[in-house]
């Protein structure tokens, strides 16, 4: 096991106990001397972990502590690492773009060596993506959803016939070729799903959505459950 990986074990013991746990117990637990235990704990306390106790009273990691970027295990900044080369590449939402090379230049900056070495190695790679342009800023509907406000959208069918509808939006989904919002339409009174390139203009109108998002995420993935097990069914009978 890595010095790294050690203390990535040490913060999730501690994260498993409220009340303080002796150092003893701590150090049979990860298989190390007492010794190499405390210099362990004035690491993770150098680098912000609020872990508070001294030797024979016991240690408790403060509550609401989120582990620093450098106690990722190499599979977690691995999946990280793909995630924001994925999202660095959506060129139709600069924000997003800009916010997932940001995140990867902050990780960075705090690994320690073994695994900067490994982010920087570039062993993975996600290839550039082809996606249908799209009219609006996708920035805007994520603003909204996280708002919770209704927006007034310009939509186009498939024949290219625009009609006006006023949304309530609480969920993107990301496909290999498009995005799509899931909102309440208030033209069709129910659940829809617009696919973002065929939305020609978006405005927000001010007015908060008349249900919180994550109740209509909720009743709508109870609602895709449902439609799913159904098609399961059907299928199983034929």
């Amino acid at each position: 096991m890595s010095r790294t990986e050690r203390l990535l074990d040490l913060m999730q013991i501690l994260r498993r106990h409220r009340a303080p746990v002796s150092g003893a117990d701590l150090a049979a637990e990860l298989d190390i001397s007492i010794r190499t235990l405390y210099r362990d704990i004035a690491t993770l306390q150098g680098q912000g972990a609020e872990i508070e106790g001294e030797p024979g009273l016991g240690y408790v990691l403060k509550p609401g502590f989120m582990l620093p970027p450098l106690m990722f295990s190499i599979d977690e900044l691995e999946a990280l690492v793909v995630g924001m080369q994925w999202a660095r590449q959506q060129s139709d939402d600069s924000r997003l773009s800009k916010a997932a090379a940001n995140t990867l230049a902050k990780i960075a900056a705090v690994l320690p060596d073994e695994l900067r070495r490994e982010l920087d190695a570039g062993t993975l790679y996600v290839p550039q993506r082809r996606s249908l342009p799209v009219q609006v800023d996708p920035s805007l509907l994520r603003d909204a959803i996280r708002k919770e406000i209704k927006l007034r959208i310009g939509y186009r069918d498939d024949a290219g016939q625009e009609t006006e509808r006023v949304i309530w939006p609480f969920v993107i989904g990301f496909f290999e070729q498009h995005k799509v919002v899931g909102a309440w339409c208030e033209l069709r009174n129910d659940y829809r799903h617009f696919r973002i390139d065929r939305i020609a203009t978006l405005a927000a109108t001010g007015e908060r959505s008349p249900r919180r998002r994550h109740a209509m995420l909720k009743e709508w993935r109870e609602r895709m459950d449902q439609a799913m097990a159904a098609r399961t069914e059907t299928a199983a009978r034929n």
